[in-house]
């Protein structure tokens, strides 16, 4: 288990830099683009192209990082009015759901990733693999810290009623 956590450790720490990076890469090629298209009527070819690449591995990485930080989109009411015992059982199984659900996107990445195998993007000319391989990513990052979570038996923190992580 301290091999796993170390692990999603690293990741975690090293998704939150690729992440920033990334956005402040997206910011500067759609900042160039927009004044060299509006102050020098030049118009770059690549900038949305490498725009939609780094927003794409952004949400989808942001996405795995919300998993292991606890700030996805979830639905807690139900869970909320649960006593320990029960709310312990049914966020153990929102993790295994999850971690159903990583597996699942990183076995439909890597299906999309074979099949697209060997194309081109259409004005850098990069392989394709490298934004398709995105999802296989974040599937594969989504089940790891989902199954952390799992084995740990956390319970993510409530705001409103004030509870703690277990």
């Amino acid at each position: 288990m301290r091999i796993l956590v170390r692990i999603n450790d690293f990741a975690a720490a090293t998704l939150k830099v690729l992440v920033v990076t990334m956005v402040l890469v997206m910011l500067v090629a759609l900042s160039g683009q927009v004044l060299l298209r509006y102050v020098f009527n030049i118009t770059l070819s690549w900038s949305e192209e490498l725009s939609l690449g780094l927003f794409t591995w952004t949400v989808l990485l942001m996405a795995a990082l919300g998993v292991r930080e606890g700030f996805h989109v979830r639905m807690s009411l139900l869970i909320q009015r649960l006593s320990a015992g029960p709310r312990l059982w049914a966020e153990r199984a929102i993790h295994l759901a999850a971690t159903a659900v990583g597996c699942f996107l990183a076995w439909s990445g890597w299906r999309y990733f074979a099949d697209t195998h060997g194309t081109t993007s259409a004005a850098i000319g990069y392989p394709i693999e490298l934004l398709h391989t995105s999802a296989l990513t974040c599937g594969v990052l989504i089940a790891l810290f989902a199954l952390e979570a799992l084995i740990e038996g956390r319970i993510p923190a409530d705001e409103t009623q004030g509870d703690e992580v277990v």
